[in-house]
């Protein structure tokens, strides 16, 4: 069974602009939720707003019999933050986020983490002539070269969005985070790949994926769909069932092995139920993928005759025989 894990926020209460879902919840809650729910032993934790305490998260940790897949530092919610955390023109605006970034660094190693996740909404702008883009992509290098230099041993992963909080975010593709890894050249540095900020940035996902996995700095992944126009965090296989699998074919031949994690919001829908559904379509796409001709379904892939593809397609995948 794949390893798969929920960042935990979305067990709680979340919001948008005009409603709130759910009841709001302790970690502790949490994870007694994720007890009921199948197919996940792991957690994302987000630092330092749902968890501080790095003895209390590990004695949970341990007593709920979960695994950390990973720990996510929040550099957009402080007030400071608000126009930019690691671009900010002020020095004490980005000492604060490295800040921030090195201490889920200590967090996690205290926990039994192994990596740190960051991704900086906050960071963009929305207007013409509103940005020195220059001045703010060597602040990217420096503030975080200077973190992923900070305890080597738990390597720091940029998340890259589209927009959100800002209209156009800095790092906002597979592309131009690989770039900004390349000038910072810190080896303990990776990408989180999320499956939706990917589809509506207007990327394929599985060739993000592969020119992520072709590169030298290791990758996570996050999971959930939406309609290519905005990042709803629906379930999986729910909009784009078809790229979702070409996403699972691309991470199994790259030999994945790490957490796959839901970064999905139930809202409407249950909990429990909407967070099972990623987990058993996942599963059940990825076995399938065992059992399918991967040497014929690869020279098909390689050759010129789509049809032939889609044929295949059709009655291994889709089962339409």
């Amino acid at each position: 069974m794949i390893k798969m894990a929920i960042i935990t926020s979305f067990l709680g209460q979340t919001k948008d602009r005009f409603h709130l879902y759910n009841e709001p919840k302790s970690l502790e809650e949490k994870f007694e939720i994720m007890k009921g729910i199948k197919g996940y032993d792991g957690v994302e934790i987000v630092y330092p707003y749902e968890a501080s305490d790095p003895e209390a998260t590990k004695a949970l940790v341990m007593n709920y019999g979960l695994h950390v897949a990973a720990v996510n530092v929040n550099v957009k919610a402080d007030p400071e933050f608000r126009n930019g955390g690691l671009t900010s023109n002020m020095m004490g605006v980005r000492n604060k986020a490295v800040r921030f970034m090195n201490e889920a660094k200590d967090f996690a190693a205290s926990i039994g983490a192994d990596k740190v996740t960051c991704c900086p909404l906050g960071d963009g702008y929305e207007f013409s002539f509103q940005s020195d883009y220059g001045k703010a992509w060597r602040h990217l290098i420096e503030t975080f070269g200077e973190a992923g230099s900070y305890r080597e041993e738990i390597p720091l992963f940029i998340e890259y969005k589209p927009s959100e909080t800002r209209g156009k975010c800095f790092i906002d593709s597979a592309s131009k985070t690989l770039c900004l890894l390349n000038d910072i050249q810190c080896r303990s540095m990776g990408i989180t790949m999320d499956f939706g900020h990917s589809l509506y940035g207007n990327e394929n996902p599985a060739e993000a994926l592969a020119l992520i996995a072709e590169s030298p700095y290791p990758y996570y992944i996050h999971i959930n769909d939406n309609d290519g126009k905005w990042d709803w965090d629906y379930f999986c296989g729910s909009k784009h069932f078809l790229e979702y699998v070409e996403f699972l074919y691309y991470l199994k031949k790259y030999g994945y092995k790490d957490y796959i994690t839901s970064d999905t919001s139930p809202t409407r829908w249950d909990i429990k139920g909407t967070f099972e559904i990623n987990s058993r379509i996942t599963n059940k796409i990825w076995d399938l993928l065992d059992r399918i001709d991967n040497e014929t379904f690869g020279r098909l892939i390689d050759g010129n005759d789509y049809l032939a593809t889609w044929r295949f397609i059709e009655e291994n995948i889709l089962n339409l025989k």
